[in-house]
């Protein structure tokens, strides 16, 4: 859950920090008073997009820091771990925000910067946010799409549709290039004859260029390899006063102090030894002069070979092995043009069997979805009798439809808010307050399975009427008893049902306004129940009515 939420010096909020609780967190307070503030300010630490624009006037940069303490972090120390950060200690999670003046900013994951693709990808797991507004998306194919696979389409059946889906693509693609223009088929052919025929007189092999490297290197300083080891060699064997010379003479005097001197026979099998090694070194000095030629031939051959392989890889891929990659590439794909007329009609068979392989898997995901959209539409209506529609009628119609990335169907939300009236697409006849209900419905039910942490709903009773904010306020504080919650609202009969409840207020000092953040109890909330309400600060009516409230909602 979000324990935490410290926000500086944004918009008329200079410091402030707001304690949630596990359960229903409610925030109220006047229109303008910074509710949106503090919204906004959550956005920024789930990685949305900074405007310095949203910074106090006169400083030069605020922050945001949200502690999270997570029961379950299991997928976010995954992600944690992919990013090459240490996991949770004890499920702890702090993310801090920075917004600058200049346009520059920083983030952070337990005092570790991140990107803020990371930040971004770390909020999707921690908080369902709920604007407004959001309710619109409710009406999108898409949306209704997705909250039905999430309600209990088997995954493995989207992941094997999706595979059947890009065979059928890849297929087309490689018919529509072989049934191009003859124009284009020409000069594809041409190209793909001329690159194939470049790499394969290159000839190119895998570590041959690193061995000619070496040897060009030892190629272009044979001439003075072949002095030095003469020079060696004339030192050892050939030059009067050679190293054998001495050491033999060494040899015939030790020898003949043996038999009286013991020692001076192991001194005699010491100079046995080094004579024995000069004179291998001299036999390895001789094969390497033998071997060693300088050749210009072979130099400028090496030279060619070398250039061959750098053309090669400038032109056709960083590595060798790329090289040989884009050459196996060229090669199949120049068959394929040359046997275009027998390809295209391997093409033709394969078609026919990649559609008739995603008919059957598309089949499948679409008995599932009907199956899951008619379980989640029966839940969905028994929900939405709690949310004040006693006898709304709510289907989820999966019917066929022509094959895309997403499956051979189509998903339409139906809905009859009223006794008596057609039920028809949910886009064509439900109000703005009416979509916010069910949208409430599915959340409240798809909470355990998407299992987000955090769950905010931003004024989601906004145009809906009093008496259905009591229905509303139970429905939260019921997703509270899994999930934590947190709802801006203005509705009374929702404020009421929260576990935790935080006001919202400015004020002015010395000429500035700032933003206030008050946990209400006891007296200190029926006040602001009251104040909600409409009556008159301290109005008996209206503080007796707030009672009243509180006590119903227990």
């Amino acid at each position: 859950m979000l324990s935490e939420l410290m926000v500086r010096d944004l918009a008329l909020v200079e410091k402030i920090s707001l304690q949630f609780t596990p359960g229903l967190n409610v925030i109220t307070g006047e229109t303008g008073a910074g509710k949106s503030v503090l919204m906004g300010a959550l956005n920024l630490i789930l990685g949305a997009r900074a405007d310095k624009k949203v910074l106090r006037s006169g400083v030069s940069e605020g922050s945001v820091r949200g502690v999270f303490q997570l029961a379950a972090p299991e997928k976010v120390n995954q992600l944690l771990d992919e990013a090459g950060l240490e996991p949770c200690e004890d499920g702890l999670l702090i993310l801090r925000r920075v917004v600058k003046s200049t346009g520059s900013g920083q983030q952070s994951i337990n005092d570790n910067p991140v990107t803020l693709a990371c930040l971004r990808q770390l909020g999707d797991l921690l908080v369902d946010m709920h604007g407004p507004y959001d309710h619109q998306s409710l009406l999108q194919p898409e949306t209704q799409r997705r909250i039905v696979d999430a309600a209990g389409v088997n995954p493995d059946l989207k992941s094997s549709y999706k595979t059947d889906w890009k065979v059928l693509q890849d297929l087309l693609s490689e018919q529509e290039d072989l049934q191009g223009d003859e124009g284009n088929f020409a000069e594809q052919l041409d190209l793909l004859s001329y690159r194939v025929k470049e790499l394969e007189e290159a000839a190119l092999e895998i570590g041959e260029e690193d061995a000619l490297r070496e040897e060009h290197t030892l190629a272009g300083n044979a001439q003075n390899i072949l002095e030095s080891v003469s020079g060696a060699l004339q030192a050892l064997e050939d030059a009067e006063g050679n190293a054998t010379d001495p050491l033999m003479a060494a040899k015939r005097m030790i020898s003949g102090i043996q038999k009286i001197y013991p020692d001076a026979e192991v001194w005699s099998e010491e100079l046995d030894q080094i004579l024995s090694q000069v004179r291998e070194l001299g036999i390895s000095l001789r094969f390497a002069g033998e071997k060693m030629e300088a050749d210009p031939s072979r130099l400028d051959w090496l030279d060619q070979r070398l250039s061959t392989y750098s053309r090669m890889r400038k032109k056709y891929g960083p590595s060798v092995e790329e090289v040989l990659e884009t050459l196996t590439l060229s090669q199949q794909k120049l068959e394929s043009l040359e046997n275009r007329e027998q390809r295209l009609a391997d093409l033709e068979k394969a078609l026919q069997q990649a559609n008739k392989t995603l008919s059957v898997s598309g089949k499948l995901l679409r008995d599932a979805r009907k199956n899951a959209g008619e379980i989640l539409g029966e839940k969905i209506r028994n929900h939405l009798i709690d949310l004040g529609f006693p006898h709304a009628r709510f289907e989820i119609a999966v019917t066929e439809s022509s094959a895309s990335s997403a499956g051979c169907d189509e998903i339409d939300f139906k809905f009859a808010p009223n006794p008596g009236e057609e039920i028809r697409s949910l886009k064509d006849i439900a109000s703005s307050g009416e979509i916010s209900r069910v949208m409430l419905a599915i959340k409240t039910l798809l909470a355990d399975q998407d299992q987000i942490p955090v769950m905010v709903f931003d004024e989601i009773d906004a145009n809906v009427g009093g008496e259905m904010g009591h229905a509303i306020g139970e429905k939260m504080a019921q997703a509270g008893e899994t999930r934590q919650v947190i709802s801006i609202t203005h509705l009374p009969q929702v404020a009421v049902h929260g576990n935790n409840h935080l006001a919202v207020s400015k004020e002015v000092s010395d000429g500035r306004t700032f933003t206030r953040v008050k946990a209400l109890a006891d007296e200190d909330r029926v006040q602001e129940i009251a104040r909600m309400l409409g009556g008159v600060k301290g109005a008996r009516l209206s503080v007796d009515h707030a009672r009243q409230l509180l006590e119903n909602a227990g």
